[in-house]
């Protein structure tokens, strides 16, 4: 699927994302490292720390979706499986710490053929 469906009037939205994952929006927000006042209040959801936090959670769900056949899966492998090499840390874990690059880099590496 497109980064676009989780966009709403060229912002990521957390309604957007809890539809197409099949969540609530208290939930994207806890798996993207904000607090529930991010996703409540419009002008948190328009700052650049929701918004970054919003983007990269969806560019990862998109990058890993094609090895699991839906964003649904893709998701609960963001959710739950640990990553070798990161202490056992899974993706949204690394998100929540601000390392969402090293997850970007896991998956390049990994669909590159190389063994973290």
């Amino acid at each position: 699927m497109s980064i676009a469906q989780y966009a709403d009037q060229g912002l990521f939205s957390p309604r957007k994302f809890a539809e197409a994952l099949r969540t609530t929006s208290d939930e994207i927000a806890r798996t993207a490292g904000l607090g529930k006042d991010a996703i409540q209040r419009k002008d948190r959801i328009r700052s650049d720390k929701t918004q970054r936090r919003l983007r990269e959670v969806a560019e990862i769900i998109n990058k890993v979706e094609p090895r699991f056949g839906s964003a649904l899966m893709a998701y609960a492998w963001y959710r739950s499986e640990p990553l070798h090499g990161f202490s056992g840390l899974t993706a949204m874990q690394l998100v929540r710490d601000g390392r969402a690059g090293d997850v970007l880099e896991y998956i390049d590496a990994i669909d590159a053929g190389v063994h973290a």
